[in-house]
């Protein structure tokens, strides 16, 4: 049974990776292309989509099955500090639900340089979190 939760861990972190790597790159076009209408409103479906049918609910299964995973196998250092930084990812899903709704009210505040530089955090994150996994630091 662990080895299922892990099977399905894995491709619900890949599912919500690919969105997080994804929706900032969007947000870069839609942020150069505002003034054009039938674009923008072209982005705002496809950034909600992603976001409401793809990246929320694989987010919800790593929580899921993380938990299930951090039950089965007890408080470990790398562990937790794996979790703390899957929350950072969450905190950054979250900041960019608030992108959304921001181009949706045709209210956003960034440049596209911004979105450039932001699409690094999901892939930092995911080095580390890929190292703490991997090496098992502290066990």
């Amino acid at each position: 049974m662990i080895l299922w939760i892990k099977i399905i861990h894995i491709v619900a972190v890949i599912s919500w990776m690919a969105g997080l790597l994804y929706l900032p790159r969007l947000f870069v076009y839609h942020s150069e292309k505002t003034s054009e209408e039938q674009l923008n409103a072209t982005f705002k479906a496809m950034e909600y989509r992603l976001f409401r049918f793809i990246m929320s609910p694989a987010m919800m299964v790593v929580w899921i099955t993380g938990l299930a995973l951090f039950y089965s196998s007890g408080i470990q250092v790398w562990i937790l500090l794996k979790i703390f930084l899957v929350f950072l990812m969450t905190l950054f899903h979250i900041f960019l639900k608030k992108c959304i709704k921001n181009f949706n009210e045709d209210n956003n505040k960034f440049s596209s340089k911004f979105f450039r530089f932001i699409n690094e955090v999901p892939t930092t994150l995911m080095v580390f979190i890929v190292i703490l996994v991997v090496l098992k630091p502290w066990l």
